[in-house]
């Protein structure tokens, strides 16, 4: 049988000086330290055997993806799954801010931490995402396909691959800014799993999705 590889990439640093929690928001950009990080990954899958890159519809992932597809002179296509998790407080400052857990209004987003109960379920996330990753395996069969999303989409597939419980804590996962998460398959099955950050000289000082910054 054939072996495939296909890569699940988190987009680099956005572009969020008022440091909401923009989540589906259009319009958010990368920040330039975010472009120097979409660069590095480009350079890193540049000799890959890559003969498809697919991206979220959010500028962010798009403009990630742009670096890599050039490399190998390919077109970025998109595909609906691969978007942000839907979250109730998108649009709000988190921590100290609107989405505060000391706020009584918003306890009953906060009731069951294990759904998640303030947005779109994990195994809704898995599910999409799996989906379009075996796609991907499919039409790149025998080589290598990039696709290029967000971090708890990512993490959650990873996760349940690993036969792993899908609640977590998020300040544990293994998902840095245009960090790559590889998914061997020896035909359709799951052979293994691998894990690179590129651009981790660059992670320091970065924005998060939720406006904290990175150590």
């Amino acid at each position: 049988m054939t072996t495939t590889t296909v890569h699940l990439v988190r987009h680099g640093e956005v572009n969020n000086p008022d440091r909401i929690l923009y989540g589906r928001m259009p319009g958010y950009r990368l920040s330039e330290r975010g472009e120097q990080m979409a660069q590095c990954v480009g350079d890193h899958l540049a000799d890959r055997d890559i003969a498809l890159v697919r991206s979220s519809p959010l500028l962010r992932a798009q403009q990630t993806a742009a670096p890599i597809a050039a490399a190998h002179q390919l077109p970025v296509s998109t595909d609906q799954r691969l978007i942000e998790s839907g979250n109730r407080f998108e649009g709000q400052r988190m921590g100290h801010g609107d989405a505060k857990l000391s706020d009584p209004r918003n306890w009953r987003w906060f009731l069951n931490p294990l759904r998640p109960s303030w947005g779109e379920p994990y195994r809704e996330q898995v599910a999409r995402v799996t989906e379009a990753m075996h796609q991907a395996r499919a039409e790149a069969e025998g080589h290598e396909a990039v696709l290029v999303l967000h971090q708890l989409p990512i993490w959650l597939v990873r996760r349940s691959a690993e036969g792993k419980p899908l609640p977590h804590d998020p300040r544990r996962r293994q998902c840095s800014l245009c960090s790559v998460t590889s998914f061997r398959f020896v035909g359709p099955h799951l052979s293994g799993v691998d894990y690179a950050e590129p651009a981790a000289h660059l992670v320091a000082g970065a924005v998060d999705a939720t406006g904290g910054k990175l150590t």
